[in-house]
């Protein structure tokens, strides 16, 4: 029985040493910080520093463990997918904009920050009234559409079907399925 638990760990080491090995996850360069939303308030700007910034903008703070395997692989990908939906770096550069009452529904849902992330990082914790004002804040500045500070342009972007009988929503809806 000893040789099997000791064979066990023995492998289950090694091929923790071995993962170390794999490239992915290791990359912390954060790219230049290009926009920025018109914040409402110091008070949003702050909150979403706190609860957002980092898997939602160019200014991602890396802990030691985002530099072990398998957690820096998974890191990785949620701070690669986060600024990929969302990147406040890059605000009203990517010609799509940033919906206000989607990113404050997120957050008055619970869905931001995710669960798994206040694990490490209680202190992007939102009370309540913090959630409210954030969700508020972000509502303020949301809609740019390749507009500038914060300000609504038309909806000519790309593969937009504004037709007034709601399909545009629709259309995403399914698009997000496939």
């Amino acid at each position: 029985m000893k040789k099997i638990i000791g064979l066990v760990l023995v492998l289950f080491v090694g091929g923790f040493v071995l993962m170390q090995l794999v490239p992915y996850g290791r990359n912390h360069n954060n790219p230049p910080v290009v926009s920025e939303p018109n914040w409402d308030s110091p008070e949003t700007r702050a909150l979403a520093v706190r609860a957002c910034y980092d898997c939602h903008s160019n200014e991602t703070k890396w802990p030691w463990y985002t530099n072990v395997a398998p957690v820096s692989w998974l890191i990785q990908r949620e701070v690669d997918e986060g600024r990929e939906e969302l990147n406040f770096s890059t605000w009203g550069q990517s010609g799509e904009g940033e919906e206000g009452e989607e990113l404050s529904e997120a957050i008055y849902e619970g869905g931001m920050p995710p669960a798994q992330y206040l694990l490490l990082h209680p202190t992007a914790r939102l009370t309540d009234a913090e959630k409210q004002a954030l969700a508020r804040g972000l509502t303020a500045i949301g809609g740019t559409e390749g507009g500038e500070n914060g300000e609504r342009e038309g909806n000519e972007s790309e593969g937009r079907d504004d037709d007034d009988d709601g399909h545009e929503e629709n259309e995403r809806e399914e698009e997000d399925d496939d």
